[in-house]
């Protein structure tokens, strides 16, 4: 009886940090797909300013105390720039924007609307960043924003939408796009944990005028929409946020965009889980085209192994992470 020789059964060394990439991107997704049903329950009690701030200074700290413990120190100069625009822009502006946006418009149109950001990281990438934008990137895309669009059809509560309430999601979409392209080149020059953790710093002090209107939230809000606030900021954002970063150093910023679109599935499963709330038989089909296409626009060809070829060269190994 022949066994496979030992080699063959190793994970190749360039392989490694794709896969690694491709976990902490999907710890992201499920996490940031938590984080609308606990946005559900922490906003009937908390201003979308104060909940923004709230979940921003629960990540900041316990970001701050991570850094502490790797001894992590101030990020150089020439990342600066990505971390400010960064933390502005998605940290600050988008938060606030979405909790309100949310407040006005029903959850369908909601996803409907916020979902062009991933589009637009693509388009920002491919403009500003010299991203490719290959066939497989660009079809994938197109499913899973159609089925964006048959999740939010399906939830839509019908007329509860407004146009403030259109515009500040847009707003919020754009302002998601923003800054994952302006974050993609502090990764070169920063650690995923600095470029998190001081982006978070940034939105946290953009927030700051809504600081009065946190600590009157917090004295009359129940203990379990306070306790959402915090899961907010220590999960969905101190974490992942960071392995956001950690994913998006090692892959192009428009394939970490179309990854996000594996969000509104999960949305739907875990509101079925936790909420009691069955979807119906289109939404299950939207979520199923959102995965589809996730699975397409990650994909990437395949060559069959040829006995004695040589390992891939080290520019082979770069192309091939830039498709995680």
């Amino acid at each position: 009886m022949s066994t496979a020789p030992a080699s063959s059964r190793v994970l190749p060394p360039h392989r490694r940090p794709e896969l690694l990439a491709a976990g902490a991107a999907t710890v992201t997704v499920v996490l940031w797909a938590s984080a609308f049903v606990s946005i559900r329950s922490a906003g009937e009690a908390y201003s979308p300013g104060a909940l923004a701030l709230g979940r921003l200074l629960s990540g900041a700290l316990a970001l701050g105390v991570i850094c502490l413990l790797r001894r992590e120190g101030v990020p150089p100069r020439s990342a600066w720039r990505g971390i400010a625009i960064s933390g502005v822009l998605w940290f600050g502006f988008y938060m606030v924007v979405l909790n309100w946006g949310e407040q006005q418009v029903d959850a369908g149109t909601a996803a409907l609307v916020v979902n062009v950001g991933p589009i637009l990281i693509a388009l920002l990438g491919a403009r500003l960043l010299g991203d490719a934008l290959p066939p497989r990137l660009l079809a994938g895309m197109a499913v899973s924003f159609a089925g964006a669009v048959t999740v939010g059809l399906s939830m839509s509560g019908g007329g509860g939408s407004s146009l403030l309430g259109v515009v500040l999601c847009l707003l919020a979409a754009m302002a998601y796009a923003g800054g994952v392209v302006a974050q993609k080149p502090a990764l070169a020059h920063a650690s995923a944990l600095q470029v998190t953790t001081f982006g978070c710093l940034v939105g946290a002090v953009l927030c700051l005028p809504f600081a009065g209107q946190l600590v009157h939230d917090a004295a009359e809000a129940p203990v379990s929409a306070t306790l959402n606030m915090v899961y907010l900021g220590v999960f969905p954002t101190a974490l992942a946020f960071t392995t956001w970063a950690y994913a998006l150093a090692r892959t192009t910023a428009g394939r970490m965009g179309a990854t996000t679109y594996a969000v509104p599935a999960l949305v739907v499963l875990m509101s079925w889980l936790t909420l009691g709330e069955v979807p119906g038989l289109l939404t299950l089909a939207g979520g199923a085209l959102c995965l589809a296409g996730v699975a397409v626009s990650r994909s990437r060809r395949r060559t069959a192994a040829i006995p004695g070829q040589a390992e891939p060269t080290a520019e082979r190994r770069r192309e091939d992470a830039g498709r995680v």
